[in-house]
């Protein structure tokens, strides 16, 4: 059962200095473009991440700092990578967790925004693991029955990951293979307001806190509770996207605070000069 796309979807792959989100930076980004007739593009760079690639981290994925000393910045290769991905799905392996945050992450850097609500997200690892429970070269064999010859490099990840994506779009006959179906299912837990998982939507659409002591609690009880907790997070050491919808979000809320004191005090004139 071949995959139902609307629109194009890009499968991509990131290497970087480490795993965390806020720190680390690219070293290595593979995107794979298939377009509803079939046909692909490809997009796949070495980054100069301006900082150290920890020898330990090298080992794994194999870029060394003198591969990507003269390799261009993220900030060089923005605008072409955006212009590629242009208003495509995102598909990955991990990639709600892990690459879509670090990406966002670097985009912020450039303050570039990556808009959330325009395109689905889908990941691979997470249908798999529903599926099956393995990694992405347990899957490769599963779903392929191939060997992952060069992994943790970021384009051969990336080739794996559209393959078994595909196959699993076969595999499982009562499996959605449009991408938002897809995206839906291969989610984990609430929706997600940003993309490290820090904040997510509640029953009645509102921004809610999805960690630590006021897991649940929407950002305006918390503002009531403790109004310090937005301005620790601020502080903190989360990652810019889940800063920047927080903002937006306490916007709104004051916005609506506003509005409705104003509405309050119209309502009190009204009383007051009220005929008996």
């Amino acid at each position: 059962m071949a995959l139902q796309l609307v629109r194009p979807l890009c499968v991509f792959d990131l290497e970087t200095t480490g795993l965390q989100i806020t720190k680390d930076r690219i070293v290595q980004i593979a995107v794979i473009k298939l377009f509803p007739d079939g046909h692909t593009e490809t997009f796949n760079e070495l980054v100069n991440p301006c900082q150290p690639i920890p020898a330990e981290i090298a080992a794994i994925h194999g870029i060394t700092n003198e591969m990507v000393a003269d390799a261009p910045t993220f900030e060089v290769l923005a605008p072409s990578l955006i212009a590629f991905i242009d208003d495509a799905d995102l598909a990955g392996y991990n990639s709600n967790k892990f690459d879509i945050p670090v990406l966002s992450e670097e985009l912020l850097r450039c303050n570039i925004e990556f808009d959330l609500g325009a395109r689905h997200f889908v990941d691979v690892q997470n249908i798999f693991h529903k599926m099956e429970q393995r990694t992405l070269a347990a899957a490769y064999q599963f779903y392929c029955g191939k060997q992952i010859e060069n992994a943790h490099n970021a384009l051969y990840d990336t080739l794996a990951t559209l393959e078994v994506l595909q196959a699993q779009t076969e595999k499982y006959t009562d499996l959605q293979n449009d991408i938002a179906g897809l995206s839906k299912f291969s989610t984990v837990g609430n929706q997600q307001a940003d993309f490290a998982g820090r904040l997510a939507y509640d029953e009645n659409q509102e921004v809610c806190y999805n960690f630590g002591k006021h897991k649940g609690k929407t950002v305006a009880q918390v503002l009531k509770l403790e109004p310090g907790y937005y301005g620790w997070m601020l502080e903190a050491d989360f990652p810019l996207y889940t800063k920047q919808v927080l903002r937006k979000e306490m916007e709104r809320i004051k916005a609506s605070n506003s509005s409705q004191n104003i509405e309050d005090k119209l309502e009190l004139l009204k009383n007051k000069f009220k005929k008996p």
